[in-house]
């Protein structure tokens, strides 16, 4: 008797082997099959972007075969994905859509978020070419949000470039460049040149529609330069399309034809001749080759029952000696169930503590928004002290030495100011929701205040600074002077902090000047510590130090860096650094200004011509609810003979308006009791002609209506410049004395 056990233990060992080799061949099929559906599909899109369309839909239904043939959904997804990009190429944005919006489900259902941020993202474009904005909007802010949930960062950039061009479709060029500008880094970073040959094409086409053909120019070359190292025929045609229409704008109306007439041969070339074929080709190839698919499918499924039933034959012989092992197996199983159920239980546990994590997360970081929007008044409200009491101190007559240290306090006060504003909104920053000023400054002067500065620092690290200047490059430009500021004083800080007993080199070139546009390079080097390589790479992160040591030795918060890469990529820029370990760091970027013509209002200039006669004996109430700021503006007021009152809130500000006469309120915003604005509304209903100033330290937002609306006839924001301060007062005393 065992030895009969023995003899049908060996029989069904040998069916197992069988069984198993013919599972690893069927995988390993498998296997081979996948890697090709991969290769058509990674060739197919190749050549769509290479506007080799025929190419392209031979690889595409190869794919499609074989993802039919496995009725792998995955693979079905991703070939429908890739034939919704030919069939928008073909310009049958219906069929695109079709094939899209499959591939979408298969993908949800697969919960294969991966491949999901590119249909989304696919999707978004062929919306957009439909003209489906909302459509197209929520399926690229979808793509956006899963690839930052996932950290699928090279996908961001390209989302980002059909953002703009949605945005331009809509007629709305300055949102699509801001677009574009925020995803050129991310595009640069894994060298996606088809991606970002796009972007410049588009970029330049939103640079030409708000008149701006030359720098429309320079981003075609960029693209031109692209589409003919890569062979990217399409981006050519474009970009002869673009030339044709700035030497259009230009008035050079030969080179326009000229570059039209390439442009045509080009398309010609692309799409007519063979446009029509490949269409009614892929909709017979593609619906035939499923049916077929389908057919062969059924056949193999009936080889397979013919197999099965042969070897059922065999498998009824071993019968006995299958329940004999299967019964042993069953404890094991029993065994391990218990296992598998103790097991799912806790990870439940586990995944109600995530979820739990999760929303304690999400309300922090809602308190921490609120709490930024709470304390920028907070913070804002004492520097307006700082800057106020200075402004004093420098009008009594200081001596040399004294003035030198008011005019930095003036300039540091002003950077903290900026520095607030910039940290507070970091998250803005980063999301490219905040503008640039462009107003006129002196750029030597700039770098010199802010060497003034931080002299104090070098000096106690007994460090030697050295400022080279180009005295060729013009003495006004124009740009956003504080945000040129945060930058040096962050690298410029950041050298002298980890440089002791060292050189450092503040360097200012010219690169090339244009017309009234001139290109400028910055170098900031020291020998201090240096940058390891390894730490290169995220050096520029936020909250990121060279190390723990690095921390605890010099301090600083690791946003500083952050910061400059975030600012510079707003202008334009982009930050670059050499450094060894051990022998110092060099940092280099390039800037580019305009000339400045003086054209526009200079407060400066303004207040030297103001007729002070005009306010003497005025009679102005001041409505603040901070005593020290109180103090600062009677004193400036009654400096000029200005005749003052003060209401600490908006209630006594309204009752003294009723009760006397006034020339001019200058209102805070932010009060306790009603609001500066509720006291305006209160006063306009009984007094329609006094001028009501907002004198505010909120951020001012692109929309300024709200304050007018409410009945105030300007805003200085605070803290604020003391010849703006004037000037408004004065324009508004005036106007107010020619209406009466």
């Amino acid at each position: 008797m065992p030895t009969q056990i023995k003899y049908f233990i060996a029989q069904f060992l040998l069916i197992c082997c069988f069984f198993g080799s013919a599972q690893t061949n069927e995988l390993s099929e498998n296997n081979q099959m996948n890697d090709s559906i991969e290769s058509y599909l990674m060739n197919a899109s190749q050549s769509i972007d290479q506007t080799r369309l025929e190419p392209a839909l031979s690889n595409i239904i190869n794919a499609k075969e074989l993802a039919l043939q496995q009725q792998n959904k995955t693979y079905i997804a991703k070939t429908n994905m890739v034939l919704a990009k030919l069939y928008r190429e073909l310009g049958d944005l219906k069929k695109a859509e079709e094939q899209i919006l499959d591939a979408i489900a298969f993908q949800k259902e697969t919960n294969d978020e991966f491949m999901l941020v590119s249909s989304y993202r696919i999707y978004g474009s062929i919306a957009t070419k439909l003209g489906k904005f909302k459509t197209a909007l929520k399926s690229l802010q979808d793509a956006l949000i899963i690839a930052k949930k996932n950290d699928y960062k090279n996908q961001e950039g390209p989302i980002k470039l059909n953002l703009g061009l949605l945005a331009l479709a809509q007629e709305k060029p300055k949102l699509a460049i801001q677009h574009f500008n925020s995803g050129l880094p991310i595009i640069n970073s894994f060298d996606q040149y088809y991606f970002k040959a796009k972007l410049y094409t588009n970029k330049a086409r939103a640079q030409l529609s708000i008149n701006q053909p030359d720098e429309a120019m320079k981003t075609n070359d960029l693209a031109m330069q692209i589409g003919e190292d890569m062979g990217y025929a399409e981006i050519q045609s474009e970009c002869f399309e673009l030339y044709s229409q700035i030497y259009e704008r230009k008035e050079d109306y030969p080179a326009s034809l000229k570059n039209l007439r390439a442009h045509e041969k080009i398309k010609d070339a692309l799409f007519n001749t063979n446009k029509e074929i490949i269409a009614q080709e892929a909709g017979a190839k593609l619906n035939l080759n499923e049916n077929n698919v389908l057919i062969e499918e059924l056949t193999e499924e009936n080889i397979q029952q013919q197999r099965s039933l042969k070897l059922g034959r065999l498998t009824t012989i071993l019968s006995i000696a299958l329940i004999t092992i299967l019964s042993l197996l069953t404890l094991s199983l029993y065994k391990n169930n218990n296992l598998r159920a103790r097991a799912n239980e806790l990870l439940q546990n586990k995944n109600t503590e995530l979820i739990l994590a999760k929303e304690n997360a999400e309300r922090a970081s809602e308190a921490k928004v609120q709490f930024l929007s709470t304390i920028t008044h907070e913070l804002r409200t004492p520097l307006y002290a700082v800057t106020g009491l200075t402004h004093l101190l420098l009008e009594e007559s200081p001596t040399p030495n004294q003035k030198e240290h008011l005019n930095s306090l003036k300039f540091s006060g002003e950077y903290l100011l900026s520095l607030i504003n910039n940290i507070l909104d970091l998250n803005k920053l980063e999301a490219n929701k905040v503008e640039l000023e462009n107003t006129s400054f002196n750029l030597k002067k700039r770098i010199n205040d802010v060497l003034i500065a931080l002299g104090k620092s070098a000096k106690d690290r007994n460090n030697n600074l050295h400022y080279e200047f180009d005295e060729s490059i013009p003495a006004k430009l124009k740009g956003d002077p504080l945000k040129v500021s945060q930058v040096l004083i962050n690298l410029i800080g950041n050298s002298i902090k980890f440089t002791q007993n060292g050189d450092i080199w503040i360097r200012v070139k010219p690169v090339n000047r244009i017309d009234n546009k001139v290109s400028l390079s910055f170098e900031i080097e020291d020998n201090g510590v240096g940058i390891s390589e390894k730490k290169q790479l995220s050096i520029f992160e936020n909250f990121t130090q060279g190390s723990v040591q690095i921390n605890r030795k010099f301090g600083g918060t690791g946003l500083g860096l952050s910061i400059v890469k975030n600012l510079l990529s707003l202008m334009d820029s982009e930050i670059k650094l050499e450094s060894e370990l051990g022998k110092g760091s060099k940092f280099l970027f390039d800037l580019k200004f305009e000339v400045f013509e003086d054209k526009s209002t200079n407060y400066a200039e303004e207040a030297k011509k103001i007729d002070y006669s005009i306010m003497v004996d005025k009679h102005i109430l001041v409505v603040e609810d901070n005593k020290i700021n109180q103090l600062i503006t009677r004193k400036i007021l009654e400096k000029n003979e200005i005749k003052c009152d003060v209401a600490d809130n908006g209630d006594i500000a309204v009752n003294k308006t009723k009760e006397n006469t006034f020339d001019l309120i200058l209102m805070d915003i932010h009060m306790p009791g009603i609001s500066g604005i509720e006291a305006t509304k209160q006063i306009r209903k009984f007094n329609k002609e006094i001028p009501i100033i907002a004198l505010t330290a909120v951020t001012l937002d692109d929309n300024l209506d709200e304050f007018y609306d409410n009945g105030f006839n300007d805003i200085i924001p605070k803290p604020y410049k003391t010849e703006e301060f004037f000037t408004k007062l004065h324009k508004a005393l005036v106007k107010k004395q020619a209406t009466a």
